[in-house]
């Protein structure tokens, strides 16, 4: 955990709805991985083992924070496809940055506590590293939560929030 914010995985209460039926209201895709395995997780931020048994779901990252704080995300809540444990793991125990995150192109996407997207920053191949990005965002008042994304595919990789 850094001074003023925190990474998060998806909360374990909604991971247990997401197994069911994802944010797009779809059952979960079961995927038995390749060889190599390594494909992010959302439910633990590590990275997936070789032939591991993992799912696919839909989830809407800023509509749960939203469902928690009361903020209105409108135009900005998005939804796309995250990879999870079909069972309950060991989750994210923190501190610091998630072995599963860093990775050649990421952008942070910086929310306000209405839900309003303040800025973006890119990161590519550790330049900034996702701490300096993050230390960089964090330190506008305004910044209540910010978003890691993987440049390729667009995807949702974890949830960080000022604390």
């Amino acid at each position: 955990m850094s001074e003023n914010y925190e990474m998060r995985a998806i909360a374990p209460e909604v991971l247990k709805r997401l197994r069911i039926a994802d944010d797009a209201g779809n059952p979960p895709r079961v995927v038995v991985e390749d060889e190599e395995g390594g494909n992010p997780m959302r439910c633990c931020l590590g990275r997936s083992r070789p032939h591991e048994t993992i799912v696919l779901v839909s989830y809407a990252p800023l509509r749960r924070w939203a469902q928690e704080t009361g903020a209105t995300p409108g135009p900005y809540d998005e939804v796309g496809p995250v990879f999870i444990h079909p069972e309950e793991c060991d989750g994210w125990t923190g501190p610091g940055i998630a072995e599963g995150i860093p990775g050649e192109l990421r952008v942070l996407r910086a929310y306000s506590a209405e839900g309003n997207i303040l800025r973006g920053r890119l990161l590519n191949n550790g330049e900034p590293t996702i701490e300096e990005g993050l230390a960089e965002l964090y330190a506008d008042p305004q910044v209540a939560v910010v978003h890691v994304r993987a440049v390729e595919f667009g995807c949702f990789l974890a949830e960080t929030r000022r604390v």
